[in-house]
């Protein structure tokens, strides 16, 4: 089934983030009353998928319910095939630099390439074996996932597409996705991603750690910032053809392929916690300073995977939105800063405010742990000479990924052609202050 074949305006959501859903694709297909009835409904197969351990916490605990027209442990044996540019914590196979690092956006492949082989990793810290870290990828893709599917088993990922729309079928359902939007799938579900468009770019974070989840919004109160109710979850939709087709599954860091004699989406009927999601970063109530001074990034904080240390996360998104800027006697950019938490940074659309040039969408920029930076020298000068009156930023959309482990850069994104050599100069010219002290 081509993308071609599904209108996407079609496509029916359900509304929430951490919910219990439930939903079906043949009406009765759900079991009342038992999760694992002696016989499912319709002769379908009831399995379990489990995102946590079994003794988490009720409010941690994450599980689905499938019930589906054959088990997935109907599989042959795995074979190891080549990982291309995918790779995984720890990355070992470079120095860390104690350098900021900046990227242009990374070339669209020449030859036919789908999502999975189209992934270049750029960084990662932690490690896949222990379930901690993370590793940001970009994917770059021509082509659709043709009669091949794939699923995660070392973390879920976290989509921020940047160009081209996908259509994303999942055991659970399918979603589509465009720049704006991102996309959420968990650890172990099986999907497929197809193109709406001729080429499509963007960003991933592969979480090895605690799943991600709202941030705690403290003394903001009970409204700000992502709301639960924008997230969206699919509606059971199943795949009835025949094979062969190919499961790819990433294990342990490396990738394993086999063969199925039909479409491993053939779950008719669900209901759990742990699925797929979508959300339209539009959707994102930004808060700020309506006085003085520059708030931390933590105001703009999406989703958050954290860590046995309470506030300190194994990886958090944060976006950078349109919004208004109204502060008084400020510098309203971000200002110079050192940080005990690493940075990677993308950019959706438009221009970051904290720097005239350079960093364009499909980029990414590095700066680790304790390593100074801040505006450049043209975006200082502007900003401390504005005259402050309120200024909306409007086109713009750019986010971090940060991590309390520093991120290590892959040897061969550091040996990339697109890495750029003077990304240092951004803060030359800046003269000496303090001429009267």
């Amino acid at each position: 089934m081509s993308s071609a074949a599904i209108d996407v305006t079609s496509l029916q959501y359900q509304s929430g983030f951490g919910n219990r859903f439930s939903s079906e694709a043949v009406a009765g297909a759900l079991p009342v009353g038992r999760n694992s009835p002696q016989r499912a409904p319709f002769g379908l197969y009831a399995e379990l998928l489990s995102g946590a351990a079994f003794t988490a916490p009720r409010d941690h605990n994450l599980r689905t319910w499938m019930y589906r027209k054959r088990p997935a442990a109907m599989h042959g044996a795995m074979q190891r095939i080549n990982n291309g540019r995918w790779q995984s914590a720890p990355l070992l196979d470079a120095e860390v630099p104690a350098n900021r690092l900046r990227w242009s956006p990374w070339a669209m492949p020449d030859e036919p390439t789908d999502f999975v082989a189209g992934m270049v990793t750029v960084a990662g810290n932690g490690d896949v074996g222990a379930q901690t870290g993370s590793a940001i990828h970009v994917y770059r893709t021509n082509r659709s996932m043709t009669r091949r599917y794939a699923t995660n088993s070392d973390g879920e990922m976290l989509l921020v597409p940047q160009s081209g729309s996908l259509l994303v079928r999942t055991e659970l359902g399918i979603l589509h996705v465009s720049p704006g939007e991102i996309l959420l799938l968990p650890r172990g579900v099986r999907w497929r991603v197809d193109l709406c468009d001729d080429t499509a770019y963007g960003y991933v974070c592969e979480n090895y750690g605690a799943p991600f989840r709202l941030p705690e919004l403290g003394p903001i109160g009970s409204n700000g910032l992502a709301n639960a109710r924008d997230f969206l979850a699919p509606v059971a939709a199943f795949e009835a053809d025949q094979g062969p087709v190919q499961v790819v599954n990433k294990f342990m860091g490396q990738l394993w392929q086999g063969e199925l004699p039909h479409s491993p989406l053939d779950v008719v009927a669900w209901h759990g916690n742990l699925v797929p999601l979508k959300y339209d970063l539009a959707q994102f109530m930004a808060v700020g300073s309506i006085s003085f001074d520059h708030p931390d990034p933590s105001i703009y904080t999406v989703l958050t995977s954290g860590t046995d240390t309470p506030g300190v996360a194994n990886c958090d998104f944060v976006i950078f939105p349109p919004r208004w800027l109204v502060a008084e006697d400020t510098f309203r950019p971000p200002w110079f800063h050192r940080n005990v938490m690493s940075e990677l940074m993308g950019l959706v659309k438009g221009v970051y405010d904290a720097k005239a040039e350079g960093f364009v969408p499909g980029g990414v920029s590095l700066h680790n742990c304790m390593l100074a930076h801040g505006p450049d020298a043209a975006t200082y000068e502007r900003a401390s000479t504005a005259e402050l009156k309120p200024h909306r930023l409007s086109d713009t959309l750019a986010f971090m990924f940060e991590s309390r482990h520093v991120f290590r850069p892959t040897a061969a994104a550091l040996g990339a052609a697109n890495l750029q050599p003077d990304y240092d100069s951004v803060w030359d010219g800046f003269k000496a202050g303090g001429t009267d002290c």
